[in-house]
């Protein structure tokens, strides 16, 4: 069987893996604090026919060796954390990071974190996520409250009509030494691994953490043309390693053939 065959169908699988990877980037272009992907690979094992060095009959030292690669395979899906656009939406409980961190959220007893600031009431005043997940601290806002104000540094306040504070609350940022390392839970959620860290909780605007813009929102970081462009690459590989594998078959076509 001839290796091409082989080699050139990983080729068609790992580039059909770096499409789905744009295709969710393009996707998601207008989420709400989303990060894009990247997809990368690493090349297979070789077949060593020769190895560089051996001596041959003269008393001579090859130069080169005499290897055939067999392919390709997706190694890791890498999530990029550079800061998104920021909208200026006007609402008073949309919150964007304008630097590193996320805001911890409570889904159902676990931690999780999130980029998306879209916060909301539920019926008890909680600030809560659009899927109702409660911002953590949790932090109910009174019933006479008629605006509420977020500093850079997190501190909440909610006024009454004559601007007296009825309540107050920090929300705190958390960092992680290596970001990329979070799983994406979906839901604009990610979750703690060993790869991540722990959690570090921080001040807005301390130890090189962001700080909060009341009334933004941070919006996706997907660049559109470089992933249509990444889009075309792809689809072009794609072609062409099934254009390899239509050759093998041609050839062993005609091998087949000497014999008639």
């Amino acid at each position: 069987m001839m290796r091409s065959l082989w080699t050139a169908s990983t080729g068609m699988v790992a580039m059909q893996m770096q499409i789905d990877t744009m295709s969710n980037n393009l996707a998601n272009v207008n989420t709400v604090g989303f990060k894009k992907s990247r997809a990368e690979f690493e090349d297979l094992m070789y077949q060593t026919l020769q190895v560089a060095g051996t001596e041959t009959v003269g008393g001579n030292r090859l130069p080169t060796g005499l290897q055939v690669g067999l392919g390709v395979k997706p190694t890791t899906v890498h999530k990029f954390f550079t800061q998104g656009d920021m909208q200026n939406t006007g609402n008073q409980l949309d919150v964007a990071i304008q630097g590193e961190g996320f805001f911890k959220v409570d889904v159902n007893g676990r931690e999780l974190y999130t980029r998306a600031g879209s916060f909301k009431l539920n019926q008890d005043g909680t600030i809560v996520t659009a899927n109702g997940y409660p911002l953590q601290p949790a932090f109910s806002v009174p019933e006479d409250t008629k605006s509420i104000t977020i500093t850079e540094n997190g501190h909440v306040s909610c006024l009454d009509l004559n601007g007296a504070e009825l309540a107050s609350t920090d929300i705190p940022l958390y960092a992680f030494i290596n970001t990329a390392g979070l799983t994406a839970e979906g839901r604009n959620l990610y979750s703690v691994t060993q790869s991540s860290g722990t959690a570090r909780e921080v001040t807005p605007g301390d130890q090189n953490a962001g700080t909060l813009a009341q009334g933004f929102l941070e919006m996706s970081n997907v660049e559109l043309v470089d992933e249509m462009v990444g889009l075309i690459v792809g689809q072009r590989a794609y072609e062409a390693n099934s254009k390899a594998i239509t050759t093998a078959d041609g050839m062993l076509q005609t091998a087949v053939n000497v014999k008639r």
